[in-house]
């Protein structure tokens, strides 16, 4: 265990477990039952970009954010590709806390308190692509 003065190695840790618990999380939670849901599913998910003015290829889009929010997350727990695989996962939110926001008043879903989650995903996915993973990643040495 790292001394308290050694705040490097502290850093390290800290990376490391918020990497593990939010990969863990958002591939447990969220990326696997869109990676699962097949192309239908991936047709719905990917429907958000419409809300960008994107409304071409949604199957492909909802791959892509199923990808994100399953492989990605497992990158990001190993330490694996961290900043492209946090770049595609900050995306991910990005849409997501979109779509919230345009959703009617009168959906649970809609809004800030909606969009939330995804905002909160977004930072944490933001903070990783500056910082990187630390140095417990799984192919560096400790």
């Amino acid at each position: 265990m790292p001394k308290l003065g050694d705040s490097g190695k502290l850093r390290d840790l800290g990376l490391l477990i918020i990497r593990v618990a939010i990969g863990f999380s958002v591939a447990a939670f969220h990326g696997w039952g869109k990676i699962s849901a097949g192309p239908e599913g991936w047709e719905r998910t990917g429907g958000a970009m419409a809300n960008l003015g994107v409304a071409v290829f949604p199957v492909f889009w909802g791959f892509m954010a199923a990808f994100s929010e399953f492989f990605c997350s497992i990158f990001i727990m190993l330490g694996l590709f961290t900043r492209p695989a946090a770049a595609l996962l900050a995306c991910t939110m990005g849409v997501a806390m979109l779509r919230h926001l345009s959703l009617p008043a009168d959906n649970p879903s809609s809004g800030w308190s909606g969009a939330s989650h995804a905002m909160e995903l977004f930072a944490v996915a933001v903070g990783l692509v500056l910082m990187g993973p630390g140095r417990f990643a799984f192919w560096r040495k400790f």
